[in-house]
């Protein structure tokens, strides 16, 4: 699957910012997907992930600012973030044809191209 994320920016602290993942190439509604981001000089990170049936998860310290959803009629998936802090700068990745091994994602093979969000004043 082919995926295109967008929708990154400069965000001033506390404002909020949608990302969008558009994907091509799949069933849409098959797949489990993710979101994952990486600040300059750490690893990347999990941020969330839906499953096929719209079970979402999220990284502990990130619930509640953020919302992933998917749309399966556009074949798109979203990160919906509110309250940006300035340690929620990195760039943030779209990924699919992971799978759960219960609540654990393992991601897939398809990475979007990552858009850059940067929360400063």
């Amino acid at each position: 699957v082919q995926l295109q994320a967008s929708g990154g920016g400069l965000v001033q602290p506390g404002g909020s910012r949608r990302l969008s993942c558009a994907a091509s190439g799949s069933i849409f509604s098959a797949n489990a997907m993710g979101w994952y981001r990486q600040a300059p000089g750490k690893q990347r990170e999990l941020v969330a992930t839906i499953a096929e049936g719209g079970r979402t998860d999220y990284a502990g310290s990130l619930k509640g600012r953020f919302t992933i959803f998917r749309d399966n009629t556009k074949n798109t998936m979203y990160l919906q973030m509110i309250n940006l802090r300035p340690e929620d700068t990195a760039v943030y990745y779209c990924n699919a044809d992971g799978h759960f091994i219960g609540t654990y994602y393992y991601p897939g093979g398809s990475w979007g191209q990552g858009t850059q969000v940067t929360v400063s004043s």
